[in-house]
């Protein structure tokens, strides 16, 4: 099965690449508190012409390069408006 996330972009720099910035939450095993840990995550971007602050689902794919494993597969908001 393959994973999908839903994050925000911090950096579209790059050729193909945007960088995404998935959150989740985790509770704390001692004190019982949810904990909200960021992660980067390279993706492609394929066909899709993207921005920072877009919100889009990626999905977990074949390796492409040495960094990337995702591919952009949806644009949930578009972060300009």
């Amino acid at each position: 099965m393959k994973k999908a996330f839903e994050g925000i972009i911090v950096s579209n720099k790059m050729a193909k690449t945007v960088v995404v910035k998935v959150t989740s939450k985790a509770g704390h095993p001692i004190y019982k508190k949810l904990i909200k840990r960021d992660k980067k995550i390279k993706a492609d971007t394929g066909s899709f012409s993207l921005n920072e602050r877009d919100k889009v689902i990626i999905v977990e794919t074949r390796p492409i390069s040495k960094h990337k494993h995702f591919k952009v597969t949806e644009v949930i908001k578009d972060g300009s408006a």
